[in-house]
């Protein structure tokens, strides 16, 4: 009999019934260290005070007014990413997979509105991940995400992730944009070559095309700047982003340029619940955090410590893990095992991590990490190689 709840998850038996700061506890009475922080979303943590205090204000204020009228969070954090990002404009939704629909919306409305309507075309990256509705399905490249689902919208050409040669082959007169994730998270935490986003700027600027990024996971301060682009020196056109940004609250947005954005006139996009009060009071007190002085700088500081002891632990387990890679606390191990035995190894030992595509367990923990954290990380990675070595000697000798 199905269950109550639609079987769409592989869950785990426990319950989790309690957060606080970087610990979440099971119904059993488990309690768990997070370095997965709901797959990058927890960005503060568990019940944050200052997030708590925002929410419990509004929510004894306003909840939902629709978009027919202003809205002062939205006015107030729009105002915020503008000051400390590329974008001139901002549009309020309430996920990644409806941020980026909303990108390639506005990518072919730009064109559009230029007099090309030919100029619909997306070009992105194999191994890419946008989103579950259908159109990003399409954009992604996940053939298993799309089993059953077809068909899929037209309009998407995928080329090798870090190859501009192929990226250029692929530009024709139809093309309309290229949307990349700067480091791709659900496909396996692979970070491109130095140089690729530059190189894609550079091709978008030379073929008049929209650079359009999937930040979902990578923005919001996870890799030590506010948006993950920062690192490689340049800006693009539309920007998509949501998990962290409104530290476990539901929201996304897109940041835009004006001239990307000056075909998005009344009445051609919307949603009902994009950037309500709620929304905003939690996205307005997370980036009042994230925006403090040393803030970023620290979880820069804290993610080369989690790397280099986690470097230590590969070099140790080579029969179990291969690789550490990604930016940031954004952190990919590439497994010899299957990654779900680790995964499972690890929330035996009582630390919840994330499995990826490629064969890869993901640290994505909460930007409030401290060194103890990692510490007590590490520690419970070594013991689950340790043990899944040992598992494994057990069944070599019979």
């Amino acid at each position: 009999m199905i269950s109550a709840v639609m079987p769409t998850y592989a869950r785990t038996a426990f319950a989790l019934v309690r957060g606080e700061g970087m610990y979440v506890w099971a119904d059993d009475g488990r309690r768990f260290l997070d370095m997965g922080s709901g797959i990058a979303v927890n960005s503060l943590g568990h019940c944050h005070p200052k997030l708590v205090a925002a929410l419990t204000e509004q929510a004894k204020t306003l909840w939902h007014v629709s978009n027919l009228y202003r809205i002062a969070g939205q006015e107030r954090v729009a105002g915020l990413l503008v000051a400390n990002s590329f974008a001139d404009t901002v549009f309020f939704n309430n996920s990644g997979a409806e941020a980026v629909e909303a990108s390639i919306k506005m990518a072919r409305r730009y064109h559009h509105g230029a007099g090309h309507p030919e100029r619909y075309r997306i070009i992105s990256c194999d191994g890419s991940f946008h989103g579950r509705s259908l159109t990003d399905l399409a954009a992604g490249s996940n053939e298993k995400h799309r089993e059953g689902f077809g068909p899929m919208p037209e309009g998407f050409d995928h080329v090798p992730f870090d190859n501009l040669n192929a990226m250029r082959a692929a530009i024709t007169d139809q093309t309309a944009a290229i949307l990349v994730e700067p480091v791709q998270g659900e496909g396996g935490i692979k970070a491109p070559s130095p140089g690729f986003l530059k190189g894609v700027r550079e091709m978008c600027d030379e073929f008049g095309i929209l650079m359009v990024l999937d930040e979902v996971q990578t923005g919001n301060g996870r890799t030590g700047k506010l948006f993950a682009h920062e690192w490689a020196g340049v800006t693009p056109d539309i920007l998509a982003t949501a998990k962290g940004l409104g530290g476990g609250f539901p929201v996304g947005a897109v940041l835009a340029t004006e001239a990307a954005a000056k075909a998005m006139t009344a009445g051609s996009h919307g949603s009902t619940f994009g950037g309500t009060p709620l929304a905003m009071s939690a996205v307005g007190a997370m980036l009042d955090v994230v925006l403090e002085p040393g803030f970023l700088p620290r979880v820069d500081k804290m993610a080369r410590i989690l790397w280099d002891r986690l470097g230590a632990v590969v070099a140790k387990h080579p029969t179990v893990l291969t690789e550490v890679r990604g930016q940031g606390l954004m952190v990919g191990m590439r497994c010899a095992v299957e990654n779900s035995i680790l995964v499972g190894k690890m929330t035996d030992n009582g630390v919840l991590t994330v499995p990826a595509g490629d064969n890869v367990v993901r640290m994505l923990p909460p930007m409030i990490l401290e060194e103890s954290h990692i510490n007590e990380a590490v520690a419970a990675l070594d013991k689950s190689c340790g043990e899944i070595a040992a598992d494994m000697a057990k069944e070599k000798t019979g």
